[in-house]
């Protein structure tokens, strides 16, 4: 085949440093912007980007020119960038050092897009650590909790 073809669709999960709540609602929309704008230009699809006050998540299909830890380096650094230059109370505005990345099935793209834009109700009842626990488990990925939150 002379053409190189792929459509990785992933579920990029991080957080604030901490899980501190830094993600405000007067931001949130233009950050989440930001983020699929980063995307785009990483030739990143993205689907749909949210999350909540201590994380952020990304329904994309993955960039075929750069590898998955480039590109949530670039993702990180630009928006984390970003969200210094909003003002003052986000100098002390970091990422956590790590990410989780889970296929899913373009069948299901739908299904995580709307889990993805329900994701301040869905944190009334279950906090990002629970929520993290539970993606893990689900695709049966071993972790140590001392070295999963930083």
């Amino acid at each position: 085949m002379p053409q190189s073809l792929s459509c990785v669709y992933s579920h990029l999960i991080f957080s604030t440093k901490l899980r501190e709540p830094l993600i405000e609602e007067s931001i949130q929309n233009s950050l989440f912007d930001y983020i699929g704008g980063i995307c785009k230009h990483y030739h990143s699809y993205p689907l749909q980007v949210g999350g909540y006050k201590d994380h952020v998540h990304i329904l994309c299909v993955l960039p075929k020119d750069i590898t998955q830890i480039k590109f949530v380096e670039e993702i990180k650094k630009g928006s984390s960038k970003w969200m210094k230059a909003q003002g003052q109370k986000y100098s002390i505005f970091y990422w956590q050092r790590g990410y989780g990345l889970f296929s899913v099935n373009p069948t299901e793209a739908e299904r995580v897009v709307k889990y993805i834009k329900n994701q301040k109700e869905h944190h009334k009842n279950r906090g990002f650590k629970d929520e993290l626990r539970a993606f893990l488990r689900k695709y049966n990925i071993d972790f140590d909790e001392r070295y999963v939150w930083d």
